[in-house]
């Protein structure tokens, strides 16, 4: 892959929802508002509740987090102005800095910490790993508190500083202290904008307005790190027909930002010269296919691997993607190009070898059950993948019953544990962000702590065991061999199918929009617009 092509334009793109009349703004209006389409309706706002991207995205809206993650990979303080380590490596001592505010001007406390924390440990799987080592949470003050472990555990600042979903957004505590399984209905944050909620159409627009109180670091801006100083008084995230409308709204100068345009307008966007391109993430996305493991056939782990051998990458990644130069066909699961990278447990496996899924689902009993395939049908980045996977798994002898729907209906019935007869579902292919599936603690498809675990609910006692020894280990060694135990452990549960890495690029307002972050999340503090 040529990694200037990618730096250059690598762009993926998605269905934007429902028509929006424009009235165009001019002047010091238009300068001080920051308009742009995103690559999803935003239709929950509980970014604890759901995994789903674009509520992460309203989550770095308007919520702020204790550590955050640079442009390097590195957690850096984030609302923490200092903290301590005990010899023994068991207590944490953190104190959150001075001046931190909620929107509803009360400030900040460590009781809003600790409930926050927990509300997120409680349904994130490194939030969960955390909170099996955790002892206690003591508050010293209202601005001190302790982290108290049961044994030393190497990813305490990792975890709290993870970026993506779920990400340990604070709240208030009369917020976090609602039950993770049901969605929050308060949406006063601690973070630079605050969410209008009386102008949230959904379908047409969600609207953001500077909070005057926040108060940034005092550091440069870094990946998600640093000082978080916003730069113009409104962003309006805008809900688009479909993608040439997008680009021809931007072309004309009537919204300023798409998130994630279409591969296929990349040229149109190359040969406009008022058009830049912006890889905001570099690192790139990593797409997966997810099995229910609590029904029939995919209970069977026989008739789980046998998908493992039905799949391939590069089927899927053209039928979405296109252009090579924009994917990688890539059988490690924690992202080539990174320390873990790795194929131990891949051989033989998403290689489509249709014979031998033949004969694996015959000794296991397959009785062709017929397999609730969920497809996304509004995010193009997502939209082709199922139509593959059924013809993949077709050839192998599934009975496969796709049935289509928006992703924010998709996002909501992932979560029943209805049989798929009444309701429920069998499996789906999304994917993530590769900041977020690292190592085996950070990749949410990983956890296979039964109930516990994300919408698929494995259940593993070995995974979790080498989940375990690698949240322990800081030699890098051996942490590199602990990878490669989970991912082979993976292969054999499967606990997920990986199908390759592809990257994405936005198109912003070249001379008129700048500041844009480099992150694994679009971010739009230190954003600027001249007006022009």
């Amino acid at each position: 892959m040529k990694l200037s092509r990618i730096l250059a334009g690598a762009i993926a793109g998605t269905a934007l929802g429902a028509a929006v009349l424009f009235t165009p703004t001019t002047g010091a209006q238009a300068q001080n508002t920051l308009r742009v389409v995103m690559h999803s309706d935003l239709k929950i706002l509980d970014p604890i509740w759901t995994t789903a991207y674009i509520v992460r995205n309203h989550g770095y809206m308007i919520y702020d987090t204790l550590f955050s993650m640079d442009e390097k990979l590195d957690v850096k303080p984030q609302m923490v102005d200092k903290y301590e380590v005990s010899g023994d490596k068991l207590t944490y001592t953190f104190t959150l800095r001075d001046g931190l505010k909620f929107h509803d001007g009360n400030p900040v406390t460590t009781d809003d910490v600790i409930a926050s924390l927990r509300r997120w440990g409680a349904k994130d799987s490194m939030g969960q790993k955390l909170l099996s080592f955790v002892k206690d949470f003591e508050k010293v003050d209202a601005k001190t508190f302790k982290l108290v472990l049961k044994e030393p555990y190497g990813l305490v600042l990792q975890s709290l500083g993870k970026p993506s979903s779920n990400v340990p957004f604070i709240m208030p505590k009369r917020v976090a202290e609602t039950d993770p399984n049901t969605q929050i209905s308060d949406f006063i944050g601690s973070g630079p904008f605050v969410f209008a909620k009386d102008e949230w159409r959904p379908g047409n627009k969600t609207v953001y307005t500077k909070f005057a109180d926040y108060k940034p670091r005092s550091e440069p801006s870094s990946g998600l790190a640093g000082g978080k100083v916003v730069k113009v008084d409104r962003v309006e995230w805008l809900s688009m027909p479909d993608h040439q409308t997008a680009v021809n709204a931007l072309i004309a100068g009537e919204i300023d930002f798409i998130e994630a345009p279409p591969h296929d307008l990349v040229p149109v966007l190359k040969a406009e010269k008022s058009i830049e391109l912006v890889t905001w993430n570099p690192l790139g996305n990593q797409y997966t296919m997810r099995l229910n493991h609590l029904h029939k056939p995919f209970d069977n782990p026989k008739v789980r691997q046998a998908v493992t051998v039905v799949l391939n990458q590069e089927d899927f990644l053209k039928a979405v993607v296109g252009d090579p130069d924009y994917y990688k066909v890539c059988k490690a699961m924690f992202i080539c190009g990174t320390p873990l990278e790795s194929t131990a447990g891949m051989d033989g496996l998403l290689e489509s070898k249709f014979d031998v899924a033949r004969k694996m689902l015959q000794e296991a009993g397959y009785d062709g059950t017929p397999i609730v395939l969920m497809h996304s049908t509004d995010l193009q980045v997502l939209t082709n993948l199922a139509p593959v996977a059924k013809s993949l798994m077709e050839r192998a002898g599934f009975k496969v019953d796709m049935q289509s729907m928006d992703w924010q209906t998709l996002v909501a019935r992932r979560a029943k544990k209805d049989p798929p007869t009444a309701g429920g579902w069998h499996a789906f292919l999304t994917s993530w962000v590769s900041a977020d599936i690292l190592n085996p603690v950070m990749a949410g498809f990983m956890n296979s702590a039964c109930d516990k675990a994300m919408f698929g609910w494995p259940c593993d006692e070995q995974m979790e065991k080498i989940r375990d020894d690698f949240s322990r280990e800081s030699d890098p060694a051996k942490q590199k061999a602990l990878a490669e135990a989970a991912q082979k452990r993976a292969m054999e549960v499967v606990t997920h199918i990986h199908l390759g890495q592809w990257y994405l690029a936005g198109a912003a307002r070249k001379g008129v929009v700048a500041g844009i972050p480099t992150a694994p999340a679009p971010v739009f503090w230190n954003v600027s617009k001249t007006g022009k």
